[in-house]
């Protein structure tokens, strides 16, 4: 049997309180007191600036975001400014890479890896466009890529465009990138899709391409102090199955 993956499905989750519980499961992985772990979650409408950021491409004063609802964050991932919410599938995976796969650059290819079979699976064709990471279908981004790594764990990762409201990728110049437009799986297949219908195929796809059998966590109970998240994901329904 391969490695064993953590699957914790944290459903809609603030950005804050989903980076915070990163930092502490970032902990536990690089001490080896937690297997390699993936997050699923989806976030209200929140703006987030990485490391590499320029203020120009956000659109609007930090107030001015506020007064819309949608929540600016600047943190730790590499990358410039993108956009979370509703209708958003957003992926973080907590690995040892140097047990898996000591390559950043090559982590950042699978990660896309994921995101094209799972497009795939809907009969969608995304591609690579050297020099940009993420996704695209023509000149639009459907899937976007940012990471953290140290010492070999990696924190933060992926988000496929499900189904959100495209005017909230209008309030920011996505991943700093002029001149190209961004869409959704909803949008490629000219039809609503729930989230739900996504989630499975994401973790499917995530397990071959990392080599890895999704398991649930009997034991996560053992860490349900680090967060009140991870005590509502030890409950059945916050799992995926024991074998996904």
């Amino acid at each position: 049997m391969s490695d064993p993956l953590l699957v914790l499905d944290l459903g809609r989750i603030a950005f804050r309180e989903s980076w915070a519980l990163q930092q502490r499961l970032f902990e536990l992985r690089g001490s080896g007191r937690l297997p390699d772990t993936l997050l699923l979650a989806e976030h209200p409408p929140t703006v987030t600036l990485g490391r590499s950021g320029r203020r120009e491409n956000l659109l609007l004063a930090a107030d001015a975001y506020a007064g819309r609802g949608v929540e600016l964050v600047e943190i730790d991932r590499g990358g410039d400014v993108t956009y979370h919410g509703p209708g958003q599938l957003v992926g973080y995976p907590i690995l040892d890479l140097s047990k898996r796969l000591p390559d950043v650059h090559k982590y950042v290819r699978a990660l896309e890896e994921v995101m094209l079979r799972v497009l795939a699976g809907f009969g969608i064709e995304g591609a690579r466009v050297a020099g940009m990471s993420g996704i695209w279908c023509g000149s639009e981004k459907v899937g976007a890529v940012g990471v953290k790594v140290k010492n070999w764990i990696t924190m933060h990762g992926f988000a496929l465009n499900v189904d959100p409201r495209p005017d909230g990728f209008e309030l920011i110049v996505p991943c700093g990138i002029r001149g190209k437009g961004v869409t959704s799986l909803a949008r490629l297949l000219a039809r609503p899709v729930d989230l739900d219908a996504v989630r499975q195929p994401t973790v499917d796809a995530f397990a071959a391409v990392f080599g890895a059998t999704p398991v649930k966590a009997t034991w996560a109970t053992e860490l349900a102090g680090v967060t009140p998240w991870l005590q509502a994901a030890s409950e059945p329904a916050g799992l995926l199955a024991e074998v996904c």
